[in-house]
């Protein structure tokens, strides 16, 4: 069988938004990779299940994998005892292996995300069984793809060159999306209308895992663990659930306007859903085996008073704390790539740099190596994975410790989603500043790194900051007594 990646073209620009919000709202099993809605780079990806889509679920405890077509007439599933990482393999070997000479880097292959207790498994950690799936996948073998600095929009499918009847049935779905896209009119109060009606602040039920008394307690449990020597660092975390059942694209579209980001992500699949403004990229593979990583560690609130805000800027980053912090994971990472890098190939470009968000400043680094021969994408997931970010140092030590302060699974939270390419590409992004649905309700992660350094008053003031935009927009408020 020869398969071949194929590109359409389109006539003019359509803002992503408008394509989604028009053809995808309503879809069950959709994906949304977002560059951000005011993007001058980078491309965003739209893609929905169709009638032989493949879905892929893992249940890191039991080690087991469920294989599934779940928009198809003959929906069901099949669960066996396999690694996901093998099975993602398997799927991205048997597809494309060519294309029509239009370089699409990385936008065909497995669209979805690892929860944290799969990264806690691979380091050989206790876990406490999540909610939702530990890995979760939907193989994406045609989609629409904005490139936002061409301004372009492309209609991007896997072709089988043996059968006439795949390839006329895939023109025919080409022809047809190009004019429902070309259809779509721009709306001024569409477009402009950035919060749904059905979203409004309010006093939506809020449980916190851990209180402020709670957590400060688990904070001064970190630093004990620090001054014996267990850890250098322990990425505490704590949970929000809402009770609340909102509607995922107009949360969504809610979130992608309070908490604008280049890495955001919507990921629809069944009754759950990840709705993300995450601005921290995991792991970016290129083609040519090219790795790096970006680490964030060290968090100020921004200020609507520009010299405040400059201030704030400042402030974190001539922090002790804040610069220790960072470093240290910079080097967990370092390590993590090291083990799946060519010699020497490890790298450092940027250290300590500021990045500014909607609600919050950044203190960022970038790890950089080269993969060694034959090694993938996925062997660089497993090597590093979960982030240094989202654990502490060293990983695996500080991993336990939290898992036994921490008193429940994190699930998504703290993991990575985005696409692994047919092509070898990959590109990740955390799961942070992110709500994830489920017919339970909706929840929020957040945390912040300890230190010998930390203070507690300042940790858990840390939290609030993160969890504050995504709770408004589940017409949830911090509570007065946090």
């Amino acid at each position: 069988m020869s398969r071949r990646i194929r590109t359409r073209l389109l006539s003019g620009w359509r803002d992503p938004e408008l394509v989604f919000r028009g053809l995808f709202a309503d879809a069950e099993y959709a994906v949304w990779l977002d560059g951000g809605a005011d993007a001058m780079s980078g491309i965003s990806v739209l893609a929905a299940a169709h009638a032989a889509s493949e879905f892929v679920t893992a249940d890191a405890t039991r080690g087991t994998v469920t294989r599934s077509v779940p928009a198809g007439a003959d929906a069901g599933s099949v669960t066996r005892e396999a690694s996901v990482f093998d099975v993602l393999a398997t799927g991205l070997r048997d597809a494309s292996v060519g294309s029509d000479g239009v370089e699409v880097p990385g936008v065909l292959g497995w669209f979805g995300w690892f929860g944290y207790e799969l990264g806690a498994i691979l380091n050989d950690v206790p876990v406490e069984p999540a909610e939702t799936p530990d890995a979760a996948f939907l193989f994406v073998d045609r989609a629409i793809v904005f490139d936002h600095r061409a301004r372009s929009v492309r209609l991007v499918w896997i072709d089988d060159d043996g059968d006439s009847a795949t390839r006329a049935a895939l023109e025919a779905w080409s022809t047809d999306l190009a004019a429902k896209i070309e259809r779509l009119e721009v709306a001024d109060a569409l477009m402009k209308s950035s919060v749904p009606a059905d979203i409004r602040p309010g006093d939506a039920p809020t449980r916190w895992r851990h209180d402020a008394e709670q957590y400060t307690r688990l904070i001064a449990e970190c630093q004990a663990a620090i001054v014996r020597g267990d850890a250098y660092q322990l990425c505490l975390t704590n949970r929000v659930d809402v009770d609340v059942h909102p509607d995922p694209t107009a949360t969504y579209l809610a979130l992608r306007a309070s908490s604008p980001s280049h890495h955001g992500g919507f990921l629809r699949f069944g009754d759950t859903a990840l709705l993300s403004a995450s601005p921290e990229q995991f792991l970016l593979v290129d083609t040519e085996g090219r790795v790096s990583t970006k680490p964030m560690k060290g968090t100020r609130p921004r200020s609507s008073d520009p010299a405040a805000d400059a201030e704030l800027r400042r402030e974190l980053l001539a922090s002790d704390k804040e610069r220790a912090e960072n470093l240290m994971i910079v080097d967990l990472m370092r390590n993590d790539l090291g083990r799946v890098a060519e010699l020497g190939t490890v790298e450092v470009p940027v250290l300590l740099d500021v990045e500014q968000y909607a609600h919050v400043h950044q203190l960022v680094s970038t790890v950089t190596a080269q993969l060694r021969h034959p090694l993938t994408a996925l062997d660089a997931v497993q090597s590093a994975f979960p982030a240094g970010s989202m654990t502490g140092a060293p990983k695996r030590s500080a991993m336990t410790i939290l898992h036994e302060l921490e008193g429940g699974a994190r699930g998504v939270y703290s993991g990575a989603f985005g696409y692994l390419g047919v092509d070898g590409s990959a590109d990740l992004a955390m799961v942070i500043r992110s709500i994830v649905l489920t017919p339970s309700g909706a929840s929020i992660g957040t945390g912040g790194g300890i230190t010998a350094l930390s203070v507690a008053a300042e940790e858990v003031e840390e939290t609030r900051v993160k969890a504050r935009a995504l709770l408004a927009v589940l017409g949830a408020e911090l509570p007065t007594s946090e």
